[in-house]
């Protein structure tokens, strides 16, 4: 289980990494197929400047990078990683565009992807419902479900 503020990695037969009730947070998963080698970062926040004293691995820009980091000492290579993003909802409707943490989020995350030269191989983002993630490191396989669907596997672009 990987809570807010959380993340792990695995190469372990198995093993299966899950973040529940992602609302406007970000589910951040790397993969890399040829090794078996996944990772999943719950990111509640964009950016830590304005909370120097708050947890860290609870901002994207610390979250993503640290994320790469422990994939890549499991073994593989920045280049092998494919990533699946799950979450980002707007969950309040009242004010202005800069209070929708998720679209922050998921923007904030994208920017640490890019800046690492990580791939985005898909994601379901936005909208205004909570979804889970479920990342099987057989195979490796990242499913999606939202609040009240059925639960889909997510292909790489």
């Amino acid at each position: 289980m990987v809570r807010m503020g959380e993340l792990a990695v695995s190469r372990s037969s198995g093993d299966v990494l899950v973040a529940l009730g992602l609302g406007s947070c970000i589910g951040l998963v790397l993969v890399d197929r040829a090794k078996s080698i996944v990772g999943l970062a719950h990111v509640m926040l964009p950016d830590s400047s304005s909370s120097p004293n708050a947890p860290r691995m609870k901002f994207a820009d610390h979250a993503v990078p640290e994320l790469i980091r422990k994939t890549v000492a499991l073994g593989t290579s920045p280049l092998h990683l494919q990533a699946f993003l799950v979450g980002g909802a707007k969950m309040f409707s009242f004010g202005g565009s800069s209070l929708d943490v998720g679209a922050r989020n998921e923007e904030a995350t994208l920017a640490q992807l890019e800046k690492h030269r990580i791939r985005v191989a898909g994601k379901v983002t936005a909208g205004t419902s909570g979804r889970t993630v479920r990342v099987h490191v057989d195979g490796p396989r990242v499913l999606c479900k939202e609040a009240g669907g059925q639960e889909k596997e997510l292909q790489a672009a």
